[in-house]
Parts: C-alpha cells; sequence; structure tokens
C-alpha cells in the first residue's frame, strides 16, 4: 500500500557537500526503499533533481523498480529543458511546475531530498 507521501528531489543526489557522496547516497536510499517495501505515492524531481531519472544516472535501477511497483514519478519539464535532458528521461512522466504543486498540495506528508 501506497501511503500518500511525497517525496521532492531537488538536486543530483543527497545532502550538500561531495557530488559522488550525494549520488552514492541516493542511489541507496532509493534502493533501500525499494528493498523495504517503504513506498512513496510519488517522487517528484525538478532542478538538478531531474537528472536523477535520466540516462546514466546511478540510481535509475532503483528508480525504475520504484516505479514498477506503482510509485508514480513527474519530473519539472522546464528543468528537464534547462539541462537539455528532456529526450534523455528513462523513469517517470514530465509535468509543469503547477503538476508539482498540485501533487504537494495533496499529499499527507512531504519529504526533501
Amino acid at each position: 500500500m501506497h501511503r500518500n507521501t511525497l517525496i521532492q528531489v531537488t538536486q543530483n543526489g543527497m545532502g550538500n557537500g561531495s557530488e559522488e557522496l550525494g549520488l552514492k547516497l541516493a542511489t541507496n536510499y532509493f534502493k533501500l526503499l525499494d528493498a523495504e517495501n517503504r513506498l512513496p505515492k510519488i517522487i517528484v524531481f525538478y532542478n538538478a533533481g531531474v537528472k536523477l531519472i535520466c540516462e546514466d544516472s546511478p540510481a535509475l535501477e532503483g528508480l525504475k523498480n520504484l516505479a514498477n511497483k506503482g510509485v508514480s514519478m513527474l519530473a519539472c519539464k522546464t528543468c528537464l529543458d534547462y539541462f537539455n535532458l528532456l529526450d534523455k528521461v528513462k523513469v517517470g512522466n514530465v509535468g509543469s511546475m503547477p503538476d508539482i504543486i498540485t501533487l504537494q498540495a495533496d499529499a499527507d506528508k512531504v519529504i526533501n531530498l
């Protein structure tokens, strides 16, 4: 069962500091969510966070597994355009900032990564 939890990812990894470590942490985080069956209802990606759903992302496998279990994913089209990644998306859907605002408002819980 999916709790009405929304996770928002705003950077290409987790935490501040080393980008390499941040990517490792995000990759592990999504694998553990899958392995422990702690499924949010939706994950939204904006700013550099959109890079995680694109080809060559180390987090892609875990994110695809979550999507296969019914977790919805939405990435900001403006952000994908900014990073020239619109044609590199490998999981989830592309949406707008109003879509993200609506999903945030409808969530019972919002987790920021």
